[in-house]
């Protein structure tokens, strides 16, 4: 017994090295992690195969990065995750809009992240104070990795001013004279190239089921000439679901005037968010509602002034409604989440995952994913900040550039410092005009705005109560329901059966709770 003993202890002597050898073996290999991000300027392609990055944080990490964009339209990237929930079959990391996180928190697909903060020091000390830590705690529990989305204030109604210097017309400032704009811009020619090719009005669906509602903040403008936009109210005489209100019916039925007077670009509900940019670009509406950098940015706005030098968009105010109403659009604070999946923290990726998004909270990642390759991408000018130089469409600015920076949401925090460095003034390449994209930025700014603070947050409704409330509105509008009191108050009594009421109590009392209401 005694020589048996001896052996096993022997054996077990010769056996643990090998086996902590095994172990660092396996962690020399480089872990693969599979991420699905949102793309900074969707326009612009996506991140290239030969990224420095790659390299840099296989080397620096130990880990094998593969990135994938998800859509650029939120309805879409909501169907691909939901799609790939439902066969199991999540990224690792990726980007995730509010109300499908909570699915994926009841159906456990996605890891708790309460005690990950800890693990990416770097990160969390940039980016990750209190309010954006509460944005993606649900249940006491924290689900995901929020950031501040975007600047407050960037959109607005924008108009083709040659269009109207061409037909004789000034700016519309209330309904009625709007409609004749675009009655204007889609029969009379605005471009002169004696063609019946232009619509007054552009747009597509951007609508979800907490802030923006449907048919979306595209037509926000309009809306806001009644009252109602976004999908919650949060003064205290107008509390609750938007589609409840007297104004939104008489959206609905201005909205119903533009469809049936074929003024609008008939594509609005086919339209991809790349699709309507490029429609713009072409010249095929005079009216829409656009993001500053989107409009004015230098790269994005080349195309348009290579097609049309004459051609000018200027900011407007938002249409005056019937009884004084004015507004362009509601105001959230915004957070852009990623999440991590469940199957990745099984797979055993946690440490690596973190040890990726900790690197993120470093100047190192600050500047490559931000601006790229310093001398090919940037330059740093002679205060030490980062510029375009003379590296022409490879700069950061540049088309070829941009692509290099497409993760740059994940390490900008929009400060008036980042914002004179990314967009600062440039002279047109075809036109020559001087361009100022931060003059479009405090001309949308200085708007009149809905605060809706705590939009992103509100309750959702199950998918068989919005599916309803979409398809409901889109038959209003297309015609395919007429588009009645009585039908829409029968719309509204199906809508309160299914679910609607309780949803807009839950959404009511979340408001009252949480000192939302104004």
């Amino acid at each position: 017994m005694k020589k048996l003993i001896t052996a096993l202890v022997l054996i077990a002597l010769l056996v643990t090295p090998l086996i902590g050898q095994g172990r660092t073996e396996s962690a020399d290999k480089p872990v693969t992690i599979e991420l699905w991000y949102g793309a900074a300027m969707t326009e612009a392609g996506p991140i290239p195969e030969d990224w420095v990055g790659f390299d840099l944080i296989r080397e620096k990490l130990n880990i094998n990065l593969k990135l994938s964009a998800v859509p650029s339209n939120p309805n879409d990237q909501d169907m691909k995750i939901q799609a790939a929930a439902a066969g199991n079959n999540l990224p690792d990391v990726f980007f995730v809009s509010r109300p499908v996180l909570l699915n994926l928190v009841k159906q456990g697909l996605v890891a708790n992240l309460d005690n990950f903060y800890e693990m990416m020091p770097n990160r969390t000390a940039r980016y990750h104070d209190e309010h954006s830590i509460k944005f993606s705690t649900i249940n006491g529990s924290n689900w995901g990795m929020s950031v501040p989305a975007s600047v407050e204030g960037q959109e607005a109604l924008v108009i083709r001013k040659d269009w109207l210097d061409n037909l004789g017309l000034d700016v519309p400032t209330n309904l009625d004279e709007l409609f004749e704009v675009l009655r204007a811009f889609t029969f009379d020619d605005p471009d002169g190239n004696g063609k019946h090719d232009t619509f007054g009005f552009g747009a597509f669906l951007e609508n979800d089921a907490t802030f923006k509602g449907y048919p979306g903040s595209r037509f926000w403008p309009i809306m806001g000439a009644f009252g109602v936009t976004g999908m919650w109210q949060f003064d205290e005489q107008n509390l609750g679901l938007a589609i409840y209100k007297e104004g939104f019916y008489d959206f609905m039925v201005y909205m119903k005037k533009i469809i049936d007077a074929q003024v609008i670009d008939p594509n609005w509900l086919a339209y991809k968010k790349d699709d309507f940019r490029a429609a713009w670009k072409q010249g095929k509406f005079g009216v829409m509602y656009e993001q500053w950098v989107a409009l004015s940015g230098e790269s994005n706005y080349l195309p348009f002034d290579l097609n049309f030098p004459e051609g000018e968009w200027v900011v407007v105010d938002a249409p005056m409604g019937p009884t004084g109403e004015q507004a362009v659009g509601s105001l959230d604070m915004g957070y852009r989440i990623y999440a991590v999946s469940q199957k990745a923290v099984n797979q055993g990726k946690l440490e690596a995952i973190a040890r990726l998004f900790d690197w993120m909270g470093t100047d190192e990642a600050y500047y490559l994913l931000g601006y790229g390759t310093l001398g090919k991408n940037y330059v740093l000018d002679e205060s030490g900040q980062p510029s375009a130089g003379n590296l022409g469409d490879n700069s950061f600015l540049g088309p070829i550039g941009q692509v290099q920076t497409q993760l740059r949401n994940n390490v900008f925090l929009n400060t008036d410092e980042e914002i004179l460095v990314r967009f600062p003034d440039y002279v047109a390449r075809n036109s020559k005009k001087a361009m100022s994209p931060l003059s479009y930025r405090t001309a949308m700014a200085e708007q009149p705005w809905k605060l809706a603070v705590g939009s992103g947050s509100m309750p959702v409704p199950s998918n068989d109560v919005q599916r309803y409330y979409e398809q409901s509105l889109a038959e209003f509008l297309t015609g395919r329901k007429q588009l009645t009191r009585a039908n829409w108050q029968s719309f509204i009594d199906q809508f309160n059966k299914m679910g609607g009421k309780e949803w807009n109590d839950a959404g009511v009392a979340y408001m009252r709770e949480n000192s939302l209401v104004q």
